[in-house]
């Protein structure tokens, strides 16, 4: 058996080849599989659990089909689809992890599980805007609008979060090591697996008198990202050709 750690697919209505390739690894690798994780950035944008397009619904019926078989579908919320709620979870059979930080059991070794946002602390200016974003004030007033106006809104953001990428410095939107560090010995780990900036690696450094690992998960842009985990520790980080 193995388990299975996706991020970053920003599935989007304009990108059917994307959402397709998702759906076969749901039916193909997933589906032998003893966990999947999803750790945020799922979608594109995300602008509430009331939005039922024909895209959406076919995303749903293939976590559907997937749990129902049996196979456990983690997910974590993204700085894109923070909005996912109870109806979503309900709908899918997946399960919300807590936001930011999640230890889980990999096999006898213990993993930090993130989305990675967190760590870039150089990013003041996201970090800011994060912190009003994913305040529950704002996350009940945007879903009192319509969802044509959600779609707008959403549209805005993205056309700002595109302009802020390319008119920073790579180094101020990746991680801190120092970040990386703390949050890991917060949590008493040697091994995190994050998303969000879209370089997939695997670091492999000291922490004190310890060897840590830092495993970053590619986005699912021309092509796919997943990392295997196999009982026996080794861990792979595989491509998918769309």
């Amino acid at each position: 058996m193995t388990k299975l750690f996706i991020s970053d697919l920003h599935l989007d209505e304009q990108r059917p080849e994307i959402t397709q390739l998702f759906l076969n690894f749901l039916k193909t690798e997933a589906i032998k599989a003893e966990e999947l994780y999803i750790l945020g950035d799922f979608f594109e944008a995300w602008i509430g659990d009331d939005d039922l397009s024909p895209f959406t619904l076919s995303i749903i019926q293939g976590l559907r089909e997937l749990t129902q078989k049996g196979l456990p579908v983690y997910l974590m919320h993204g700085n894109r689809d923070f909005l996912i709620g109870k109806q979503f979870e309900k709908m899918t059979g997946c399960k919300l992890l807590r936001p930011d930080e999640n230890v889980i059991d990999l096999y006898g070794v213990p993993a930090l599980l993130m989305h990675g946002d967190t760590l870039c602390t150089l990013d003041v200016k996201y970090l800011k805007a994060r912190k009003i974003l994913r305040s529950w004030i704002y996350r009940r007033i945007i879903l009192l609008h319509t969802l044509k106006k959600r779609r707008k809104i959403a549209a805005n953001m993205r056309a700002k979060s595109r302009k802020h990428l390319s008119t920073t410095a790579d180094y101020v939107t990746d991680v801190t090591q120092d970040e990386v560090e703390r949050i890991m010995q917060k949590n008493q780990v040697q091994l995190l697996i994050h998303g969000h900036t879209h370089r997939e690696a695997v670091h492999k450094f000291k922490m004190g008198p310890h060897d840590a690992t830092r495993i970053v998960l590619g986005a699912w842009h021309e092509r796919g990202s997943v990392l295997v985990c196999k009982p026996n520790g080794e861990r792979m980080l595989l491509s998918l050709d769309a």
